[in-house]
């Protein structure tokens, strides 16, 4: 699931540009520009989670590498919010929406973790 959010976030992201730009007080070309940056970088961090996701017994050092990167990315979307001013309510927002949305993808990856972990100890 959560790789799915994520590659659904990477193609929306790279195909229509336009439509998220306002959500992060970017504009034109330039905020496209930054958008779809965004969405190749959500396919490339998804390289461990498409390889947990193949074989997560067989691959687990991918996933739990997935289960780091989604916390890095939960800390760092934390940190960001923390240090961003209450005059930017829409990017306030948007962020508070990406810690939504990592916050249960860690959970999701920690279940699949221990699934993985409850299954290999079993065998």
């Amino acid at each position: 699931m959560v790789t799915a959010w994520n590659l659904l976030a990477a193609t929306t992201f790279i195909l229509w540009p336009a439509d998220y730009v306002s959500a992060y007080e970017l504009s034109g070309v330039p905020g496209e520009t930054a958008v779809r940056g965004v969405g190749v970088l959500f396919l490339m961090w998804n390289i461990p989670y498409l390889v947990a996701l193949w074989h997560p017994v067989g691959y687990r050092l991918a996933l739990i590498l997935a289960v780091i990167m989604q916390l890095i990315g939960l800390v760092g979307e934390i940190f960001i919010l923390a240090n961003l001013s209450s005059d930017h309510a829409v990017l306030r927002a948007s962020i508070l929406r990406f810690i939504a949305f990592d916050t249960l993808g860690l959970i999701l990856l920690l279940i699949a973790y221990w699934l993985v972990v409850t299954r290999r100890d079993a065998s």
